[in-house]
C-alpha cells in the first residue's frame, strides 16, 4: 500500500491522492524499533531495485559512536551506497528540519544518478518531517532557555515534567525526566508562544507532499527485547565500552544530542567506576528495550497505511516485500 506523507485535509483529496500516478516511484521507507533488522531489510531492497540507502537516525548522522549507535560497517557500505551517515561531528547538533533538507537532497541526487531512494531509520519525528514538513517554530531567546535550565537543575527532572505535563502532556509523555535538553526545549517553546511543541510538530508545511511506500518491521515484543539484549552484549563485545570512554573523555556538553545515545549513560557510569561491567550491560540493556518500546508504539500509531510484517527480519520475507514494492513503479 502506498503511503502518501501528508495527511489530507478532506476525504476528497484523500481519494484523489490516491487515484494519482506519480511522476516518479514511491520513495521506499523501511521503518521499525532498534534491533528489528530494518538496516539489513533496506540493504536487501537496495540490491533488488539499484537503491541508495538513506540514514534516518538520529544517532547515525554522527561520526562518533559508530558501534554504540549500530552504524554500518565497511562491509555494508561496500554493499550498496550509502547516504547521511556518519556526516556530521557530535559538536554540530541535528535537527529534524536540518536532518529534512540534508534527506531531500539526498533522495534528489539517488533520482538523478538513476537510483531508487530507500529510507532507513527509527527515528519517527525525522520521518514526520520528511513527510508532512514541519512548521517554522520562532526561535527561543537565549536567556529564556537559561531560566527553564535552572529550573529545572533546582526542581529535577521528575517535577519539571510534571509540570510541562500540564500544558503540553503529548511531548512530556514520550520524553523521561533525565532528557533535559528536549524538556527544556519543550516549556520554551511553549511559554514563548503560548503554543505546546506537540501542536507544532502536527502543523504542517506549504512543501510538496512526498509519496512512498513503507515497510514496518514489528516483530512479537518477546523477539526483539531478546534481541536488544544479544544486541548490547554484542556491542560490548565489539568495543562500545573503549569507544564510549574515548567519547566522555572529550567533556563535550551533555545537552549535545549524542550524548544521548541509548547506553552511553550506562557505560559511563561503569567508566566512572560507579557500577560493575556486568551491571552496565544490564542496565543498557533495559534502556535499549525501552527506547525500542516507544518506538514500537510510534510506528503502530503513526504510519497507519505502511505494509506491517510483524516478524524479525529474515531473507524469508523478501518475496513478499519486493513484490508490494514492485506494484508500486
Amino acid at each position: 500500500m502506498v503511503w502518501w506523507c501528508r495527511r489530507a485535509t478532506n476525504k476528497t483529496q484523500s481519494i484523489h491522492m490516491k487515484r494519482e500516478r506519480p511522476s516518479e516511484p514511491p520513495v521506499i521507507v523501511v521503518g521499525g524499533p532498534t534491533a528489528s533488522g530494518k538496516s539489513a531489510l533496506a540493504m536487501a531492497l537496495a540490491e533488488e531495485f539499484g537503491g541508495v540507502v538513506i540514514n534516518a537516525d538520529a544517532m547515525q548522522v554522527y561520526r562518533e559512536l559508530p558501534i554504540l549507535t549500530a552504524r554500518p560497517g565497511e562491509a555494508d557500505l561496500a554493499r550498496v551506497p550509502h547516504r547521511l551517515f556518519g556526516v556530521l561531528g557530535a559538536e554540530d547538533p541535528c535537527s529534524a528540519g536540518r536532518w529534512r533538507d540534508m534527506a531531500l537532497q539526498a533522495i534528489g541526487e539517488a533520482r538523478g544518478d538513476g537510483k531508487r531512494p530507500i529510507i532507513v531509520g527509527g527515528t519517527g519525528l525525522y520521518l514526520k518531517a520528511l513527510c508532512e514538513g514541519i512548521d517554522d517554530i520562532p526561535a527561543v531567546p537565549s536567556e529564556v532557555r537559561a531560566a527553564l535550565e535552572a529550573r529545572y537543575d533546582a526542581q529535577g527532572g521528575e517535577a519539571f515534567k510534571a509540570s510541562l505535563a500540564r500544558d503540553d502532556p503529548r511531548t512530556a509523555e514520550r520524553l523521561p525526566p533525565g532528557d533535559r535538553q528536549r524538556l527544556v526545549r519543550a516549556a520554551a517553546v511553549l511559554e514563548v508562544t503560548g503554543k505546546p511543541l506537540s501542536a507544532w510538530h502536527e502543523g504542517t508545511s506549504d512543501e510538496p507532499a512526498i509519496q512512498t511506500e513503507a515497510v514496518l518491521l514489528l516483530p512479537p515484543r518477546d523477539a526483539l527485547y531478546a534481541a536488544c539484549d544479544a544486541r548490547f552484549a554484542a556491542m560490548v563485545e565489539q568495543g562500545a565500552l573503549d569507544e564510549a570512554r574515548a567519547f566522555l573523555a572529550r567533556g563535550l556538553d551533555p545537552d549535545l544530542p549524542l550524548m544521548k545515545a541509548v547506553g552511553l549513560r550506562e557505560l559511563g557510569r561503569h567508566i566512572a567506576g560507579e557500577i560493575a561491567l556486568e551491571e552496565a550491560i544490564e542496565e543498557g540493556s533495559r534502556a535499549t528495550r525501552r527506547y525500542a518500546k516507544r518506538q514500537y508504539t510510534w510506528f503502530r500509531h503513526q504510519m497507519p497505511g505502511a505494509t506491517i510484517l510483524n516478524a524479525q527480519y529474515s531473507e524469508r520475507l523478501l518475496i513478499e516485500i519486493f513484490k508490494k514494492i514492485r506494484q508500486s513503479y
